[in-house]
């Protein structure tokens, strides 16, 4: 019996991570390692490519030259994903590749001019997923209750649904960054050190992991002002990490098989759960008044919600997909940080205009203490022919943020559509994004356009 359980174990989990793509597709690229296929070796390989047209922030240029608009291509994810079932009680996870390539910048580290390792040329490959796991309680094993343990660079970040979302199947064109808050600071692209521990009880799911954070050593700014303290993020010989997440799937369950959560199932699942998760290191950063240095807790909290649910006529195969969340972030005082996708510019020393706070290009404040609320939501309108050429699922996503280093709130919002040639295997995303550009932290911010057209494969 629990040998029957166990195969029915691994099919589902097989299943789910493909259960968003194409009917064709079957297992991917699956080696099994014995006639009955609980142990086999999975490979993803997928790539997403961006054209975009971004409105600068005042005082940008690139390639030495002025600008306020500007097109770009780039590489935004070059990666290749293994794991192997070499068990019905352990695997281990590999999971490489580049991110943010693009003719400027994103080349290997520490080379510049135009030789073969300048300006964009030979990006870093390295890392970002790197485990072992072992089933101590598989399903069936303790009732209702499974659990697993692992060890490694790991995803098993906690505080959201976002913040372990799968990177092949998001609603929108990209995450909305700010769910990744410590993003290649005290992370490795998302990943930290440590151990964690998965499993469910029923239809409720958990996980918690235990870190070592990578450490930082930014200097604060010295003050004579307390109010005007700003933190940065300075970890020392860093404490470790708690993290933890824990969702109750009310209708169909998910896989747990891998910590990626998808962002939208086509229709394929009935979905909706809503969770609750947090992140917490003593002492993450510090700051400086009147050459007192203090050290400040890094305490992260968001709870959401997530559905995914087929519409009308079985079908047309409509279906609505939907997030929302509510983060709230405490990094120490005044703390903010300025991030921009793939940017391109530098600042230009001669402008002599008003410039944005954030910098130059398409920063803006993408992480801080404070709060955020995040909404999105897409239809995947209705089938009209057996076998359509193209699936339509148009979206849109809500971002207010209220950081303490600002006086005024911001809103943003991205629009767009996901254009389904096979599923989330090959698709095109076009989105019009906006982002607040504060040019002083007591007024209220401006915002500027990026449109974005994403080619994306994955097998």
């Amino acid at each position: 019996m629990k040998k029957i359980l166990t195969f029915i174990g691994l099919a589902i989990m097989s299943s789910s991570l493909y259960s968003q793509g194409s009917p064709d597709y079957g297992s991917g690229l699956k080696v099994n390692l014995n006639s009955e296929g609980d142990k086999f070796i999975r490979f993803i390989l997928w790539d997403q490519f961006w054209l975009r047209n971004s409105q600068m922030n005042p005082g940008s240029m690139v390639g030495g030259e002025p600008t306020d608009n500007t097109w770009s291509l780039g590489n935004r994810r070059l990666r290749a994903l293994t794991y192997a079932q070499i068990s019905k009680r352990y695997m281990i996870l590999l999971h490489f590749g580049i991110n943010n390539q693009t003719f400027v910048n994103g080349g290997a580290p520490g080379t510049t001019g135009t030789g073969g390792n300048g300006n964009g040329k030979k990006t870093q490959l390295f890392f970002h997923d790197a485990w072992n796991e072992y089933a101590v309680l598989l399903p069936g094993e303790a009732g209702k209750f499974s659990l697993t343990l692992g060890a490694g660079l790991h995803y098993y970040m906690g505080l959201s649904r976002m913040t372990m979302g799968s990177t092949l199947n998001f609603l929108t064109v990209d995450s909305p960054i700010f769910s990744w808050p410590l993003i290649d600071n005290s992370d490795q692209f998302a990943r930290q050190l440590g151990m964690f521990a998965k499993g469910k009880y029923g239809k409720f799911e958990y996980r918690l992991s235990l870190n070592k954070p990578f450490a930082t050593d930014m200097v604060p700014v010295n003050v004579t002002d307390p109010s005007r303290a700003v933190a940065v993020d300075n970890n020392g010989n860093p404490s470790f990490s708690k993290a933890g997440y824990f969702e109750y799937q009310f209708l169909d369950e998910e896989s747990n098989a891998l910590p990626f959560k998808v962002g939208s199932y086509l229709g394929t699942k009935k979905v909706f759960n809503i969770g609750a998760g947090f992140y917490h290191q003593a002492d993450g950063t510090r700051t400086s008044v009147n050459s007192n240095v203090e050290k400040h807790d890094i305490t992260l909290l968001a709870v959401d919600a997530f559905a995914d649910i087929p519409l009308g006529n079985a079908k047309n195969k409509m279906a609505v997909s939907a997030y929302a969340g509510y983060y709230n972030y405490q990094f120490g005082p005044n703390y903010i940080r300025n991030l921009g996708t793939m940017n391109i510019a530098a600042t230009d020393p001669n402008f002599t205009g008003q410039k944005a706070i954030a910098g130059p290009g398409n920063l803006q404040p993408m992480i801080g203490t404070g709060n955020v609320i995040y909404a999105q939501a897409g239809l995947l309108l209705p089938n009209q022919a057996e076998k359509p050429k193209v699936r339509i699922q148009p979206f849109a996503a809500y971002t207010r943020k209220s950081f303490e280093a600002f006086d005024k709130s911001s809103s943003q919002f991205d629009v767009g559509a996901n254009w389904f040639i096979d599923g989330h295997h090959a698709k095109i995303t076009t989105q019009y994004s906006t982002r607040p550009v504060y040019y002083s932290p007591t007024d209220s911010p401006k915002s500027k356009g990026e449109f974005i057209v994403q080619f994306q494969i994955y097998l």
